[in-house]
C-alpha cells in the first residue's frame, strides 16, 4: 500500500481538451486526490521532474506527440509512477500497443466515470516495487534459485504492477495456476476475489451461463437468478485456464465482454459494467492455433497483450531439492505427520529423471513415495520412477521365469491375490488397521496406501 494518505495523493492529467480535464480533475477530486494538469507531453515532463505523482492519466493524441511516447518516458524515468492513458472508442490497438509499452490500464471515450474511480483505486493502492517480494511469502511462491526462476519471479512482480492482459505459456504441470495467483497476490486486486476457470472443462452448452450468468427461468433449469464468472471475479482476477479449449462461438462472447468491461446474463437485456483484470494460460501453442483457424485472431491480440513463458522443470533441475523439500513438509503437514527424508540414492534418482509432468508430477510422486517408504526415510524404490520401476519389473519377470517350472499357475492375478491377502489379514483382526499392518509385515503408511490403491474399504 502506498504510504501516503490519500488526500495527499497527487495525480497527473494529461490532455488538451479542456472537458476532458476538467471531468476527471472534479471526479479525482471528489475521491479525495490532489491534481495537477498539463496539455501536452513537454509540460507533463516538467511537473514529473518537480513532483511526486501516485498516478499519470494521460490522453493519446496531443500537440506535441502520441501518449504512448509519455508511458515510455515514465517507464524509464519515474518508473514507480502506474501510468494510464485514455484511447477513442472502440480503438483497442491503441491500448494494447499502450499496454504492451508498460501503461497500468487504459479507459476509453466517452469516460465511463465507475470504470476510471475503478481504476484509480488500483492504480493509487499498487505496492511499491521495493516491497512486492514480501508479498510472496504468503500460500503461493515461485520456489528456486536458479536463473530462470529468478527472472519467472521478476517478471511476474512486474506484471503485477499493471493491469494488462497476460496470457502464461508452458507445459502441463509446470505452475502456470501458481504464476497466476502471484500477479494477483503482489498486485492492487490481492484482497479481491481470484477465480480461476478451466475453460476445457465446462460444457458448450453451458458457457454462457458460467462466465456471464442467467436470469430465473432464461431456460430450462435456471431456477433461480445466477451471477456468472465474471461478476465473481468483479474487482479481482479471472483466470482462464486452457483458454485454448473455447469454442469459437464462445470466443466471441468473451472477446466483447473483455472489450467492452461488461456482461450481460443469459436472459436479461441490459448489460452490467464489471472490472476484472484477464490473465489466461495454456499449454498449446495458440498463434498456432490462430493460424490453423481454431481461435480467434482478435481474441488472441486482446489476451496476449503480454506473453509469460514457464519453464518446464527440465529447464532448471538444480531447483528440484529446493522443491522437493518444500513438498515434503507440506505433504507431511497435512497428514500431521513428521516430514520423511530422501536416501542419498533416491535424491539422486530424482537429480537424473528428466519429468514430463514436471512440478506437479514431482509432488504425485513424492505423496506416493511417503505411503510406501519405511521409518520415515524415501528409498529410490519407493520413488517408483518409470526408469527404476521397468528395471525392476524386468528382473521380477527373469525371477518368475526361472522359477516357472516350481510354481503352480494360478488364475488369480497378482492384485487380486494381494487384495486377498489384505483383506484376510484385516478380518483376522477385526479390521484393526495397525495390528493388519503388523501382521502382514507393514508400515501402518504402507497399508492405507496398498487399501487405497486397491480400492480397499
Amino acid at each position: 500500500m502506498n504510504d501516503k494518505k490519500i488526500d495527499q495523493q497527487l495525480v497527473l492529467i494529461v490532455d488538451d481538451e479542456p472537458d476532458i480535464c476538467e471531468l476527471a480533475e472534479i471526479t479525482l477530486n471528489r475521491m479525495g486526490l490532489q491534481t495537477q494538469s498539463a496539455n501536452d507531453i513537454s509540460t507533463a515532463k516538467k511537473l514529473l521532474s518537480t513532483d511526486s505523482f501516485d498516478l499519470c492519466l494521460t490522453d493519446m493524441n496531443l500537440p506535441d506527440g502520441c501518449g504512448i511516447d509519455l508511458v515510455k518516458h515514465i517507464q524509464q524515468n519515474h518508473s514507480q509512477t502506474p501510468v494510464a492513458v485514455i484511447t477513442a472508442y472502440g480503438n483497442m490497438e491503441s491500448a494494447v500497443r499502450a499496454l504492451k509499452a508498460g501503461a497500468f490500464d487504459f479507459v476509453s471515450k466517452p469516460i465511463d466515470l465507475q470504470i476510471l474511480r475503478n481504476l484509480v483505486t488500483a492504480a493509487i493502492t499498487l505496492p511499491a516495487p521495493s516491497n512486492v517480494n514480501a508479498k510472496e511469502s504468503g500460500q503461493f511462491q515461485l520456489l528456486g534459485d536458479s536463473d530462470v526462476i529468478r527472472q519467472l519471479r521478476q517478471k511476474t512482480n512486474k506484471l503485477a504492477r499493471s493491469q494488462a492482459p497476460v496470457f502464461i505459456h508452458g507445459e502441463s504441470g509446470c505452475g502456470k495456476e501458481l504464476v497466476a495467483h502471484l500477479i494477483h497476490q503482489q498486485g492492487a486486486r490481492a484482497d479481491k476475489p481470484f477465480i480461476p476457470v478451466n475453460c476445457g472443462a465446462i460444457p458448450s452448452e453451458l458457457m454462457e451461463s458460467e462466465f456471464f450468468g442467467h436470469k430465473k427461468g432464461s431456460y430450462t433449469g435456471a431456477t433461480a437468478d445466477k451471477d456468472g464468472l465474471f461478476k465473481a471475479a468483479d474487482g479481482g482476477t479471472l483466470f482462464l485456464d486452457e483458454v485454448a479449449d473455447l469454442p469459437l462461438q464462445m470466443q466471441v462472447k468473451l472477446l466483447r465482454a473483455i472489450q467492452e468491461k461488461a456482461v450481460r446474463s443469459v436472459g436479461d437485456h441490459h448489460e452490467e459494467s464489471v472490472d476484472v483484470r484477464i490473465l489466461s494460460a495454456s499449454h498449446k501453442d495458440l498463434s498456432a492455433l490462430v493460424q490453423q483457424g481454431k481461435f480467434r485472431e482478435d481474441l488472441y491480440y486482446r489476451i496476449n497483450v503480454i506473453a509469460l513463458d514457464v519453464p518446464s522443470l527440465r529447464e532448471h533441475p538444480e531447483d528440484i531439492p529446493t522443491l522437493t523439500n518444500s513438498l515434503l513438509l507440506r505433504i507431511a503437514n497435512q497428514s500431521a505427520s513428521p516430514a520423511p527424508e530422501l536416501s542419498t540414492q533416491a535424491a539422486q534418482a530424482l537429480a537424473n529423471y528428466n519429468f514430463p509432468g514436471n512440478v506437479r508430477e514431482l509432488e504425485n510422486i513424492l505423496e506416493r513415495a511417503i505411503a510406501l517408504a519405511d521409518n520415515n526415510v524415501i528409498e529410490a524404490d519407493d520413488l517408483q520412477l518409470p526408469n527404476h520401476t521397468a528395471k525392476a519389473h524386468t528382473e521380477s519377470q527373469a525371477t518368475q521365469k526361472s522359477q516357472s517350472n516350481d510354481i503352480p499357475h494360478h488364475n488369480l492375478s497378482l492384485v487380486e491375490q494381494e487384495k486377498d491377502v489384505i483383506v484376510q489379514a484385516l478380518e483376522q483382526t477385526r479390521w484393526n488397521k495397525t495390528a493388519a499392518a503388523k501382521l502382514l509385515g507393514l508400515s501402518l503408511r504402507q497399508l492405507r496406501y496398498r487399501l487405497s490403491k486397491l480400492d480397499i474399504e
